[in-house]
């Protein structure tokens, strides 16, 4: 059974999950800011990192991730519509922000891109990386479909949805994620979003507004 632990951080508020096995490995979802809360957290378990997994480039879930990949040397996977978003403050939003200078988010190339839908074999986790664009064009939400899990970023949460009003976004594209990605999955599934608390798909068509009628 695996362990799903979210910290919030920076002043977005922005989850970042570590999810871990019984033999203390773990994977890194979306490191978005305070490195060193991850790290901690990370030697304080005793974990074993074997890779960082990024939902999409949007500064806030990528601020912490040079860090945390230069402590542990682990690679970084992303989908290849974001890979230039990575070392882009325009892109990425993080140029906004210019009168802060922690907030400017340039990185280097990943390791990895991801460039189809894919089921990952990492260490002893086994899931899907599923593409659900329209908060932006490579946001992507990996299905543990065997632990009754998924990570979803900005498409999906509580009561609500993401936004499309940043670069390349669309509210169409991502209505249509939503419904034929996520609330397919089992009504029970739980949704960890990149903001908020956790949610499933059987209360979300049920109780979103922004889903009725969809």
């Amino acid at each position: 059974m695996l362990n799903v632990k979210a910290l919030s951080l920076g002043p977005i508020q922005t989850n970042c999950y570590i999810v871990s096995n019984k033999n203390k490995e773990c994977i890194i979802f979306d490191p978005g800011e305070e490195s060193s809360k991850i790290i901690k957290e990370i030697r304080v378990n005793q974990y074993k990192p074997l890779a960082i997994f990024l939902t999409h480039a949007h500064f806030d879930h990528i601020g912490a991730v040079d860090a945390v990949r230069e402590e542990f040397n682990i690679p970084v996977y992303i989908h290849e519509k974001e890979v230039s978003w990575l070392s882009d403050p325009a892109k990425n939003g993080s140029g906004r922000y210019a009168e802060l200078p922690n907030y400017i988010v340039k990185l280097p190339d990943p390791a990895h891109i991801i460039r189809k839908e894919q089921r990952f074999e990492i260490g002893s986790f086994t899931f899907k990386a599923v593409f659900t664009p329209g908060h932006s064009p490579g946001s992507i939400s990996y299905i543990f479909d065997e632990d009754g899990f998924a990570i979803v970023g900005d498409t999906l949460f509580e009561r609500s949805i993401g936004r499309t009003d940043l670069l390349q976004g669309s509210l169409e594209i991502l209505l249509k994620s939503i419904h034929d990605k996520l609330l397919t999955l089992d009504e029970d599934t739980i949704i960890y979003p990149g903001h908020g608390s956790y949610t499933t798909p059987g209360e979300e068509m049920e109780m979103n507004p922004f889903l009725n009628g969809f």
